[in-house]
């Protein structure tokens, strides 16, 4: 595990960074290609730790796959539904999108599946999924611990119903399952409560169901406008060509970057108003904060402002953010609430800890109440080694602090290959195009 010291920037900078392929797209991508009737081309792949999990698991179902990863392509020979395996060990990692798709694609099947992952990922729930999974009539158990991994599923086909879905832990619950409704023996029927925790991912998902040629009826609320239910067609996904488009969380580190200097601009490639990933947010966020922004069809521009404001904003449609914004909140003036944060306690690590951690080490006063967390920022702040607690977004969101002051230093860099293997090189981008006196 290596540590690294972040030299800060000499100066506001100018530049274009296209961030690597977006995780939540290519699993959900590979996913419904693998279950697709046809061959699908998806192009722009992240190769990263969550998406190879993703992989090794869909070969060890019996997906052909063929892999150019110079390429950022993969070609994917879709089963139409019909997994060759009938027993498999599939090895997640900490890859949260994995577990929990491949939880609901193994429903499909006939046989044995059991899904486990590193020590960090028998810490977090799976016991919501687990009981979308029985509602719809799959059996499921737990080996060792109930509502933590491993799980063990003895499936004979998706019986299929009508369920309710209430706030959960993770959206990815509700992903999964929508994902392979339309093989179930009989409709499926989701009606949700309200306040539905990451919204914007499930509606991600139903979008890029439709790429792939099957389309979820949303039905709302006529009053409030809220998602009330969600009705999958029974039927077969068709093969494709897609373009994975841009990580927006992994976009968010460098749209920070420019909030925090004064006159800084950076151009993000790819991503605009047509994306599919309610992540692209985060520069409005940073705009309400004080800093010049302009999003076109396929790119935003943002610039620093000469101060940043405090906020006080819901992130809970965007909590993978939450770190990235906690950090600018440092350099900005007053205090900042962040609220909407219960699922923080879930993901890698327990995001609201650690983050209270490393913001009081650098001199913040941090308070924590419920999902909230409210951030008074330091005059000075102080340099520190930052522990990541194998979280790649501690890595990432906090060595932008170091790109203004020195004394920074990162530890274990190489969790950043979870989503972003090249971050740290494109991280120098920002150096290299400093901007001169």
């Amino acid at each position: 595990m290596s540590d690294l010291t972040i030299l800060p920037l000499a100066g506001p900078f100018k530049a274009t960074i296209r961030p690597p392929g977006s995780k939540s797209l290519t699993n959900r991508a590979l996913v419904l290609a693998a279950l697709a009737r046809g061959t699908s081309t998806l192009n722009n792949v992240l190769f990263a730790d969550d998406t190879l999990v993703m992989l090794d698991g869909l070969k060890k179902l019996g997906v052909e796959l063929r892999v150019d990863q110079p390429a950022g392509q993969i070609e994917v020979q879709g089963t139409g539904g019909e997994f060759r395996a009938s027993n498999a060990e599939l090895f997640c990692g900490n890859s949260g999108t994995t577990i929990r798709f491949l939880s609901a694609v193994c429903a499909l099947g006939h046989g044995s599946f059991t899904l486990d992952g590193i020590a960090r990922m028998r810490q977090r729930p799976i016991g919501q999924l687990v009981e979308l999974l029985r509602n719809v009539g799959v059996r499921v158990e737990y080996p060792l611990m109930d509502g933590f991994p491993p799980i063990q599923i003895d499936a004979a086909g998706l019986p299929g119903g009508n369920l309710r879905f209430g706030a959960a832990q993770s959206s990815q619950f509700l992903s999964a399952l929508l994902q392979v409704s339309p093989y179930a023996r009989h409709e499926i029927r989701v009606d949700l409560e309200p306040n539905q925790t990451s919204w914007p991912y499930v509606a991600m998902t139903m979008r890029l169901m439709d790429h792939f040629d099957l389309t979820p009826e949303l039905i709302r609320d006529p009053q409030t406008g809220e998602p009330k239910q969600i009705i999958i067609p029974r039927g077969h996904y068709r093969g494709t060509a897609y373009a994975v488009e841009p990580d927006a969380s992994s976009a968010s580190y460098f749209l920070a970057a420019a909030a925090l200097w004064p006159g800084a601009t950076i151009t993000i490639a790819g991503l605009g108003k047509n994306s599919l990933q309610g992540d692209v947010g985060f520069a409005d966020v940073l705009k309400k904060m004080g800093a010049v922004m302009s999003m076109e069809s396929d790119s935003i521009t943002l610039t620093g402002p000469e101060l940043l404001e405090g906020i006080d904003i819901d992130l809970r449609d965007m909590p993978d953010t939450a770190q990235t914004l906690a950090v600018v909140c440092l350099f900005a003036q007053g205090q900042s609430k962040l609220h909407g944060l219960h699922t923080l306690r879930h993901k890698e690590t327990d995001r609201l800890a650690a983050l209270s951690n490393e913001l009081t080490k650098l001199g913040a006063g941090v308070r924590i109440d419920q999902d909230t967390l409210i951030i008074d920022p330091p005059q000075t702040i102080t340099p520190a080694t930052i522990a990541t607690y194998d979280d790649h977004r501690m890595a990432m969101s906090f060595a932008l602090v170091g790109t203004r002051i020195p004394g920074v230093t990162i530890q274990n860099i190489e969790c950043v290959n979870k989503t972003y293997p090249n971050y740290f090189s494109d991280l120098n981008i920002l150096r290299e195009t400093t901007i001169s006196p």
